[in-house]
């Protein structure tokens, strides 16, 4: 399309922190939220990136996202360690609970955190990435209380969110391991993008408002409204569950009990373990075995059609490699709609044009 935008991701960073800035946000935070949401763009998950500002922005003007909030500590044993969010910026809160638990990890070995009431926390490969900063192993389960958009395995209509699953394990000198997905087929934010562009989603992802099967992503992004199926049939409902239970119940959250209230809010509960390998007295082997493994696996003959085995975090490397050359492509209607999230701060689209390039 004639205006779709190619922006680089200096000017793209600048124009989400004046925009998150003019909400009333700090200069800390609206550091943390563009450059979080700049990332996930830099690794191809334009479904966490830039494209949520139209969401925050109606979350902060509804109430439903508390700006300038930090973390509150609710319990703290050191290995274990339950936090509020508070209804905060999640780019502000995971960071501030994975610096947290990550110290209290290095200190005690692990650390066990429940995090609950977190407005949306982004893309969770970022906090196993910051705790990998730290050489440390990390395990995340998520749950969604927003808007049920995920039909459990045999059902026909929505029933909980994406329940996101992460673990990160560092490498000593090498890229890390980072798997991050969400429980269903795809994420949501990928089927707004789908909606979005005008592009029809995979055969066998989506059910309409009936239980029928569909590829138009509008049954997921206006009413009425469709389900995403879980990955895996059972295998990635039933992780759906666990992840529901553990990131929203154990964690001291709440789980979806029924429809959304209608307001447009997300939040998030995380579960995490995290753990120092030194500590454990397994750090060595780790390192050992996991160069090991990484070295049979991507040794296998490529399949046709494919160049090479990669393991898991590579391809978002290689994206942002090529994302920071040439630049982050963003399309007209997440743009405008960027633009007019950013008049209900008070910028007008002249100033996010000129600061964006």
């Amino acid at each position: 399309m004639a205006d779709y935008r190619t922006i680089k991701a200096e000017p793209l960073t600048n124009a989400i922190r004046a925009i998150v800035k003019a909400g009333g946000s700090s200069d800390r935070e609206a550091e943390l939220v563009a450059t979080n949401l700049v990332e996930a763009n830099l690794k191809g998950h334009d479904s966490h990136g830039v494209g949520m500002i139209p969401r925050y922005v109606q979350s902060v003007t509804n109430g439903g996202l508390a700006v300038n909030a930090h973390v509150k500590i609710v319990l703290d044993t050191g290995p274990l360690l339950t936090l509020d969010g508070l209804t905060g910026y999640g780019q502000v809160i995971g960071h501030e609970a994975m610096e947290l638990a990550a110290e209290r990890a290095k200190r005690n070995g692990v650390c066990l955190v429940g995090l609950s009431n977190s407005h949306h926390i982004g893309r969770i490969g970022h906090w196993a990435e910051q705790c990998i900063d730290h050489g440390l192993v990390s395990i995340h389960f998520v749950n969604v209380i927003s808007r049920p958009i995920v039909a459990p395995w045999g059902g026909s209509d929505a029933r909980h969110g994406t329940n996101p699953f992460c673990v990160g394990i560092p490498r000593a000198g090498k890229d890390p391991i980072v798997l991050d997905f969400a429980t269903s087929r795809i994420a949501q934010g990928k089927t707004r993008v789908a909606h979005n562009k005008g592009v029809a989603l995979e055969p066998g992802t989506i059910i309409d408002n009936e239980g029928k099967p569909t590829t138009n992503p509008r049954y997921t992004v206006i009413p009425p409204h469709g389900a995403i199926l879980p990955f895996g049939e059972h295998k990635g409902s039933g992780l759906a569950l666990v992840c529901e239970i553990l990131g929203g119940a154990l964690s001291g959250g709440q789980v979806v009990k029924g429809p959304s209230d209608g307001k447009y809010n997300v939040l998030n509960g995380m579960l995490s373990i995290v753990i120092d390998p030194g500590k454990l007295g397994t750090g060595e082997n780790l390192a050992r075995e996991v160069e090991s493994f990484v070295a049979w696996q991507t040794g296998s003959p490529p399949a046709p059609g494919v160049d090479k085995v990669r393991i898991a975090g590579e391809p978002e490397r290689e994206t942002k490699k090529k994302r920071l050359a040439e630049g982050i492509p963003v399309d007209p209607t997440t743009w405008q709609e960027i633009i007019e999230a950013g008049k209900k701060f008070g910028l007008d689209q002249t100033a996010i044009e000129d600061i964006a390039g």
